[in-house]
């Protein structure tokens, strides 16, 4: 029951207000920190809530996609994963295929294009299953999350500083990976997770 006597049910909503548009920690300056190639950082200096000045260094990322491959043949349904090897953790992970948007290009192709230069895989058709904000707490970065079937092979081809090997399995074996943290990369828990609950899965 909300204060003037109203349930969320009788308002139209469920209590959580999501998606506000008031800015609750007015920014009073911001500067360009560093001039990247694929993202920028800026600095922002924001008025807090108690009225002092706060500096917060963010990620300006131009946006991204994670794509879900589904292979399908005489083995079943298998999830073509990663291994990439990342220099913040400096280790391989397993992740889903994803990259970074070019100049004017639509989340769609991008999604297609990455997919086939990480896996050397090319999809018959390419369904969204939605976007997200992956670390809205540095990072203005919002993630297109595809579905690709009808795969076939072709050829990968790899960035210079690309360290990836082609990792297909299982589909029951991916969702073990889930539950024992074999698969800890957030964008591919967001993305198998858009897809069972479109389900694409």
């Amino acid at each position: 029951m909300s204060q003037d006597g109203l349930s969320s049910s009788d308002t139209g909503n469920s209590g959580v207000s999501a998606g506000k548009h008031i800015p609750r920690a007015p920014v009073v300056a911001r500067s360009l920190l560093r001039k990247g190639g694929k993202y920028d950082i800026e600095l922002l200096t924001a008025q807090a809530r108690d009225g002092t000045l706060r500096e917060r260094a963010i990620v300006r990322h131009p946006g991204a996609v994670v794509i879900l491959p589904i292979w399908e043949g005489a083995w079943g349904k298998r999830l073509v994963l990663i291994q990439s090897f990342r220099l913040s953790v400096e280790r391989y992970l397993l992740e889903l295929p994803a990259g970074t948007l070019e100049p004017g290009e639509q989340p769609r192709a991008c999604a297609a294009r990455e997919l086939e230069e990480e896996t050397g895989f090319i999809a018959g058709d390419i369904v969204e299953l939605g976007s997200f904000l992956t670390s809205p707490g540095l990072s203005d970065e919002r993630m297109w999350a595809f579905a690709a079937r009808g795969l076939r092979q072709a050829q990968q081809r790899l960035e210079p500083d690309e360290d990836i090997e082609v990792t297909p399995v299982d589909i029951h074996e991916a969702w073990r990976m889930v539950r024992d943290g074999r698969l800890e990369d957030g964008k591919s828990l967001t993305a198998l997770t858009l897809a069972r609950e479109r389900g694409v899965l």
